[in-house]
């Protein structure tokens, strides 16, 4: 069966681990190595350079590859620090090209990380934010596990280093890339741990590393209205509102954090969300879900919702999952309903499921550690000989 470690049954670690320099800021690098003795604090910001291209444009995974670095102060960087990536538990490829790992980054917190081709300029990879998710959206997968902590920046940066190793997309390139958008679009409520959010997007963004534009980062929230101005201010990153409804009593039905943030306070915070622009506009995501807010006078409440607002809004067919309730809107609904939206003046693309079959689409991330592994369902599903 799947597993949840009993962490009180865990032996003991026999030494400290070292400190892993992979998921660090710039200003938090250059610290750790002056403290640790191993470069002098005149030469620090230099060093810390120096590193800093290796693991973010290059990869590495060895301080040994860092070949314009002495290579006495490479043994001395070995024996202080480590550079290992998180365990990769599970790889999934779905038959559409959707990529899917599980990843472990400390015993018991395990996350899923997606990479979609052919989103955005080449390809999206949907990260995650939180170990489970508290928000509880009905439709949501996601939302039926638990929060078990919010992730650091580094285990945030992991995955696309993970993701980036996979695709074999080092050093970073500048033209033809197959990974250039990310998305904040996985388990958890961004917002929630925005600290850790913004200072991995800056290790994403900068330009002597993993450079992915902050135009091509999209941080998605279901509407955690205080830290809308900050998330805007910090991280200049494009803003997504998981939205699925037009009215208060359904949206609290779908997305329980309307009955804190009602839609009137969201909407208000919205169009004062920096940089807001024809330039930069909103995305509005908007699940289809047969029979509950895919009628033809939902989609015209919607266009009178966000008039004003320069927005698209990406429609989304509903990904079943197991003991779900909901069923996916009929094609022609939906078809109806973005025709409506476009009369409105408003782009309105109907998202292509992807990674259905590997449980890796919108809406049906949940860690394997709170269900079975999927090589055992594999296993349970096989008659014996």
């Amino acid at each position: 069966m799947g597993v949840t470690l009993d962490l009180s049954r865990a032996p003991p670690a026999s030494a400290p681990a070292k400190p892993n320099l992979t998921g660090l800021t710039r200003t938090e690098l250059q610290a750790v190595l002056v403290e640790a003795g191993v470069v002098r604090p005149e030469k620090a910001r230099m060093r810390a350079g120096q590193v800093w291209r290796w693991l973010h444009h290059y990869g590495v995974t060895d301080f040994s590859m860092m070949t314009d670095i002495a290579k006495e102060t490479r043994g001395q960087f070995a024996e202080a620090f480590s550079l290992d990536r998180p365990e990769v538990v599970e790889r999934q490829v779905s038959r559409d090209g959707t990529r899917k790992w599980l990843i472990r980054m400390a015993p018991g917190i395990e996350v899923e990380t997606v990479y979609i081709p052919d989103v955005g300029r080449a390809g999206a990879l949907c990260v995650s934010s939180q170990v489970g998710c508290t928000l509880n959206c009905t439709f949501c997968h996601t939302g039926t596990q638990a929060l078990v902590r919010n992730l650091t920046a580094a285990e945030i940066v992991a995955q696309v280093q993970l993701a980036r190793d996979d695709l074999g997309e080092w050093p970073s390139p500048k033209e033809d890339r197959r990974l250039s958008n990310i998305v904040f679009m996985g388990m958890g409520e961004p917002l929630y741990n925005l600290d850790n959010v913004a200072a991995a997007i800056d290790i994403i963004a900068d330009h002597e590393g993993i450079a992915i534009s902050r135009r091509r980062i999209t941080v998605s929230t279901s509407g955690v209205v205080p830290e809308l101005e900050a998330l805007g201010t910090r991280t200049q990153a494009m803003l997504a509102i998981s939205l699925h409804a037009t009215n208060d009593p359904l949206r609290e039905k779908l997305v329980p954090l309307n009955k804190k943030y009602p839609i009137a306070e969201l909407m208000a915070a919205i169009r004062a969300y920096p940089g807001l622009s024809n330039a930069k506009r909103v995305t509005f995501e908007y699940v289809m879900l047969k029979g509950v807010n895919d009628s033809p006078a939902d989609a015209k409440a919607l266009v009178q919702l966000l008039k004003g607002v320069p927005a698209k809004i990406n429609l989304i067919p509903f990904n079943p999952w197991p003991g779900s309730t909901y069923e996916c809107s009929d094609w022609g609904a939906i078809e109806t309903f973005a025709a409506i939206l476009n009369r409105g003046g408003y782009a309105s693309p109907i998202r292509t499921p992807r990674g259905r079959d590997i449980l890796a689409a919108c809406g049906q991330l949940k860690s394997e550690s709170e269900k079975l592994r999927a090589s055992a369902r594999r296993k349970a599903a096989t008659p014996s000989t």
